[in-house]
């Protein structure tokens, strides 16, 4: 048995697979997923767990060198977008409209839904090198 880190085997493998700038998205339990997209489904019931709680989570386990979220969610909830951006201090940061975040969730190698129900709460990560 795993003694720490990512205890979800789906998460651990999507992480342990990351090349430099491949993209995940984490993203609130109202997102659409493209069909398409590989899914990894953390929702158990509204809230729970928080978008937070899994980005911290990933943050432990994967380097970031950008992240791509939406202006509508800096615009209803300056506060999270604060706490976004202090959880990734050296990372670049693309702001674009809600309807490009959705076009990019096309390109990412999978989607993590959680149980936040905050609107917008939905971020791409772009994974780095840590050398």
């Amino acid at each position: 048995m795993k003694k720490q880190g990512i205890l979800n085997s789906e998460l651990s493998a999507l992480i342990s697979r990351l090349g430099h700038t491949d993209r995940i998205v984490i993203c609130d339990a109202g997102l659409p997923i493209p069909e398409f997209v590989p899914r990894i489904d953390l929702a158990v019931v509204p809230g729970l767990p928080s978008f937070f709680d899994v980005l911290k989570a990933v943050l432990l386990e994967m380097q970031v060198e950008r992240v791509i979220y939406a202006e509508e969610w800096q615009r209803v909830n300056p506060q999270a977008v604060q706490r976004l951006e202090a959880e990734l201090p050296g990372a670049e940061r693309d702001i674009v409209s809600h309807e490009a975040f959705k076009q990019l969730t096309r390109e990412a190698r999978a989607v993590i839904r959680t149980g936040e129900c905050t609107p917008y709460a939905n971020v791409i990560l772009q994974a780095g090198v840590i050398f």
